[in-house]
């Protein structure tokens, strides 16, 4: 019997033996497929799987399961997709060549399908980061299939939401939004990562009433200068300014 080279024993490459090499892979296959699809910058949007879009909140088949609980935050999931066709537009309009910068979601459905979907009504490239959960596969119809990633680590799939991210928008989520969140700020405020990196923070209401961030410097855990770490608004028009005047000023 001939022996299996290594690179193609699926035993050897699922063992725990070649977590390295399954590290590597997230690495190099995004890399070179972006590179390939002259993706170079995006504008990463991060919030709740469970939104609900108008299709959902008004279906009653989806309200007798339980599925859509808050309009409060079908409203943000609104909110999301009109931001991200109108950054798609300005975006498309900056390079007749070339889509400058992409709309980049975590994949899933509720905020980040809204996200992809607004990128694809303005016709533009649109992306997504998608991490394997038992409880999230359903397919994501607005996505380009060629800039359609499934990652096993959180840490390599937040590598290329932060590498490659000029901008970051985040609407109200939940764990994995406020771990995405909180992590790029503590590299922008350990000076890990230097690049201007315009950060929105959408939804005031929620944000208020989730985080007291005047807590925070009253104890003195963090400077004031802190709080310019995000831009804090619930105004679709000021979400935009503020990205595209950031952007502009490159």
């Amino acid at each position: 019997m001939k022996t299996e080279k290594a690179y193609k024993n699926l035993d050897f490459l699922n063992s725990k033996d070649a977590r390295t090499l399954r590290i590597l892979a997230e690495y190099l296959h995004p890399k070179i497929q972006l590179e390939e699809e002259k993706v170079m910058n995006t504008i990463v949007i991060f919030g709740s799987a469970r939104a609900p879009s108008p299709e959902e909140l008004s279906s009653k088949d989806s309200l007798n399961k339980g599925r859509c609980k808050s309009s409060k935050l079908a409203e943000y999931y609104d909110a999301t997709r009109m931001l991200s066709k109108r950054l798609t537009e300005w975006s498309k309009n900056l390079n007749h060549e070339e889509q400058k910068y992409v709309i980049c979601s975590g994949g899933g459905p509720g905020i980040m399908i809204a996200a992809n979907r607004g990128a694809r009504e303005a016709e533009g490239k649109t992306a997504t980061f998608r991490i394997s959960l038992p409880f999230e596969n359903s397919p994501n119809p607005y996505v380009n299939p060629e800039l359609d990633f499934e990652f096993h680590y959180f840490f390599t799939r937040k590598f290329w939401f932060s590498y490659l991210a000029k901008a970051l928008v985040i609407m109200p989520g939940g764990f994995g939004t406020l771990d995405e969140f909180f992590e790029i700020l503590t590299l922008i405020q350990t000076e890990k990562m230097k690049k201007n990196l315009p950060i929105v923070l959408f939804g005031e209401e929620y944000w208020n009433k989730l985080i007291n961030f005047e807590t925070l410097v009253e104890y003195g855990v963090i400077d004031r200068k802190d709080l310019d770490l995000f831009f804090l608004t619930s105004n679709v028009d000021k979400a935009y300014e503020h990205v595209t005047s950031s952007l502009n000023s490159k």
